[in-house]
């Protein structure tokens, strides 16, 4: 935060009252988020180049981001990765202005960020589609399933969903009214389901594999298990364009959409071979790099958004 709100701070001294700096100095969180919008510009001008953008992920030791920070460095744009443990983090801290950009989350739960929070987080840039797979270390085939057992899925309102759908396609449950991105566990019709399920900590699912028959696991997590993306025994379709959603994506703060800067990163991101390689090796081939645009993931987002107000 001080890196964003010194020069701010400092034209601030010379236009603004002496009883506006005394109300600013009662609440100088409020003044830092201050400064750090009125920072946020459309264009890169010098002053914007030359500070550090920080990027929140979830994952900053994975390889590849240190390729990135070097090919930004080489177009001339100094980026802090900034690696938070869980999905839960990044979001608030890019509202607070803790950050400048977030990568890791798809559209779906960027919505249900959004409305919950009364947030407006904007995608400015696609990165890929993971897909949502089922795993098991006491099973190698789905049908070998037992009637009553219990599949793990991920907690977070939008992978629960999803974790859900696969779970319908794999036959092992039945969802009411077919299921849709917001199912959750009551939507589960048990008297015509195969197993039982129960929700986790996204981060806990693999883990919880000796315990359970089977695990939805993020793709984030299965190598890092011990996991093999061959192994997975259900998954959904990347490839299905009703899963536009589910497009991972670069956010910012709406007032910072055009920034150049921001844009310049994410095309880094998309155009660098190392850097596509680098993720494509860490998902284990999973992955499927995707240059969906921005118009498209905006009224994704858009539509997402009202679908979610309206389930409140």
């Amino acid at each position: 935060m001080p890196g964003f709100a010194g020069t701010h701070s400092q034209k601030g001294k010379t236009i603004v009252k002496k009883k506006l700096l005394a109300a600013l100095a009662v609440v100088p969180l409020l003044a830092l988020l201050a400064g750090c919008a009125a920072g946020s510009t459309g264009s890169a001008g010098s002053a914007e180049k030359d500070k550090t953008v920080k990027i929140g992920v979830v994952g900053a030791s994975d390889p590849y981001w240190k390729v990135y920070e070097k090919a930004a460095a080489d177009a001339g744009i100094t980026v802090d990765i900034v690696d938070f443990a869980d999905f839960a983090q990044p979001n608030p801290a890019l509202s607070a202005g803790e950050l400048d950009l977030n990568q890791f989350q798809h559209i779906v739960y960027l919505a249900e960020y959004n409305v919950a929070s009364k947030e407006d987080l904007v995608p400015i840039g696609a990165t890929a589609i993971y897909p949502l797979a089922l795993y098991s270390t006491q099973y190698d085939k789905v049908s070998a399933i037992k009637e009553g057992d219990t599949i793990a899925v991920p907690n977070d309102a939008s992978n629960l969903a999803r974790a859900l759908l696969v779970l319908q396609s794999a036959k092992l449950i039945t969802l009411k009214d077919g299921g849709t991105i917001y199912s959750t566990l009551a939507d589960i019709d048990k008297g015509k389901s195969k197993v039982t399920v129960t929700a986790v900590e996204a981060s806990l699912t693999a883990t919880s594999l000796p315990d359970v028959a089977g695990a939805i696991v993020n793709n984030d997590f299965v190598p890092k298990a011990g996991l093999k993306v061959e192994d997975a025994l259900a998954t959904d379709d990347p490839s299905d364009p009703n899963s536009l959603p589910y497009v991972n994506v670069f956010a910012a703060r709406a007032e910072d959409k055009d920034n150049a800067t921001y844009q310049k990163l994410v095309e880094i991101y998309q155009t660098t071979k190392a850097v596509q390689d680098g993720v494509l090796e860490v998902s284990a081939g999973s992955a499927q790099l995707v240059k969906t645009p921005v118009a498209d993931l905006v009224t994704s987002l858009a539509k997402v958004e009202k679908d979610t107000k309206a389930q409140k």
